[in-house]
């Protein structure tokens, strides 16, 4: 980190001793996510570089959008165009690619696990969190060995490639059985990660079968599984009725009012009796904040894990009282939503960004004496993609939108939300593309385990102490002693 040169950075064994005075405050970025990578675009945008030293922690060395991730996994966006790289979207940021396993601000520390080497510890003056969330699973039977989550680009791309594979492998089964199970979708969730999931997936597959002499759209399943009594609970009543209808429509199967009760092996049993065999399990039932806030900091958090703020974003302690040099925003944190007393601001990439900057905004007025403002933001509304061309939207509390005009107010507001402008002109070339020339079909299964062909390949090692003969030839000669024979 170049900026280090001017703070301090130790090993965790290190702690103890003293650090090097800073020649300027350092602000530690806990996530490059949305919060993440928008208050430190900012901070660095109204803060010198002698003003104040800037990091960035994650695991990944890039921001997902999380809102693209059923398009990605359709084949509508590219998964590459879906991620702002980190090295790229924060010119003048340092970056550290870690894990988060410490927050001591008592000490005004945190420690860090990379993922090679020792763990280490920074020092800051000010801390923002924004470490978002992680997916909230139950102690399922089956769950963790049959399932797959859906909250990031890795895992939208492996569920694409996965029942692209599935379709593949069916065409050529002639087991009645098997090939039911192997075509038979499921998704656990029906909230609006789980309801976009299903119909990109859905409307994917159907046109996938296009390509399959011996697969009709008929012979496809789709099967969600929601324990509350509708979808799509973000949007009001009748829109996720009418959400519901149209799915319901596309032959998709809804089983409301229901949990998931085991997935052994892929046997789906259901609290309501309903059971069934599948080689695809989605699971998108809800997520928590990220646990470290709770389980490993000295910062006070709620019941639910999230980090507790007031309207300034900063965070204070359960009787209101702010903890000086502590900043949280975005899914990790309970924001308090000024516009409805005693509720809190929804997780969504809407409030995120914009939390964002609010938050940014008020640690540079504290920087230059000025007092922290309110988050105040009025919700613009919802839009959900329900496939190609399809969508529920309603906006501004009285523009209520069906099909087609949803499904553009959608893609516009999400591509206009899309951090850096080459990215928001490359997944318009990529619409532009898909437009003309149809979806990509392609299953890249051996991505997830490219290793596995050259391990079935290899020759058992002889027994220990036996000598193993090696000798140099090259491949051009092992050809051309083919040839000859």
């Amino acid at each position: 980190m170049p900026q280090n040169d001017l703070t301090s950075v130790s090993h965790a064994s290190d702690a103890a001793s003293t650090p090097r005075p800073r020649k300027v405050p350092r602000i530690v970025v806990l996530g490059g996510g949305s919060v993440g990578l928008y208050v430190a675009r900012r901070l660095r945008k109204k803060l010198k570089k002698r003003e104040a030293a800037i990091v960035v922690v994650d695991p990944r060395p890039y921001m997902t959008y999380a809102p693209f991730l059923p398009e990605a996994a359709a084949g509508s966006i590219d998964a590459r165009d879906v991620v702002a790289p980190h090295r790229k979207a924060l010119k003048g940021i340092d970056v550290l690619q870690g894990k988060v396993t410490t927050i001591e601000h008592g000490r005004k520390a945190v420690k860090i696990q990379p993922e090679s080497g020792d763990e280490y510890e920074v020092t800051y003056d000010q801390l923002v969190i924004g470490l978002g969330s992680v997916s909230r699973t139950l102690p399922i039977p089956g769950l963790a060995e049959a399932a797959i989550g859906f909250k990031n680009v890795e895992e939208a791309i492996a569920v694409r490639n996965h029942v692209i594979n599935r379709l593949d492998v069916a065409s050529s089964t002639w087991d009645a059985d098997l090939r039911k199970r192997m075509l038979t979708f499921t998704f656990v969730g029906g909230g609006f990660a789980g309801i976009e999931a299903l119909a990109e997936i859905e409307d994917m597959a159907r046109y996938a079968t296009r390509q399959y002499n011996t697969i009709e759209a008929s012979d496809l399943r789709f099967v969600m599984i929601e324990g509350a009594g509708r979808i799509l609970p973000e949007v009001t009543e009748p829109m996720g009725e009418y959400a519901l209808a149209e799915l319901k429509k596309r032959g998709i199967e809804f089983h409301l009012n229901t949990f998931l009760s085991s997935c052994v092996d892929g046997h789906v049993v259901t609290s309501t009796g309903v059971e069934f065999d599948t080689e695809t399990i989605v699971w998108t039932a809800g997520v928590k904040a990220n646990p470290v806030i709770k389980e490993s900091s000295d910062l006070p958090a709620d019941k639910m894990g999230r980090a507790i703020v007031l309207p300034t974003l900063q965070m204070a302690t359960e009787d209101g009282e702010v903890i000086e040099g502590a900043w949280a925003a975005g899914d990790c944190a309970a924001v308090p939503d000024v516009h409805n007393p005693g509720k809190f601001c929804p997780p969504n990439a809407q409030h995120a960004i914009r939390e964002a900057v609010r938050l940014a905004d008020n640690i540079v007025a504290l920087y230059k004496d000025k007092p922290a403002v309110d988050y105040d933001h009025k919700n613009l509304g919802v839009v959900a993609s329900l496939g190609l061309y399809k969508g529920v939207a309603e906006l501004f509390g009285f523009v209520k939108l069906r099909g087609f005009p949803a499904w553009v107010a959608h893609r516009g507001y999400h591509v206009m939300a899309m951090p850096t402008g080459n990215r928001k002109i490359r997944i318009l070339i990529g619409w532009i593309g898909q437009f003309l020339m149809g979806r990509e079909l392609v299953s890249l299964g051996s991505l997830h385990d490219p290793r596995q062909e050259f391990r079935n390949a290899s020759v058992p090692p002889k027994p220990q102490g036996e000598k193993v003969d090696q000798k140099a030839e090259s491949s051009a000669s092992r050809a051309e002693t083919g040839a000859k024979d």
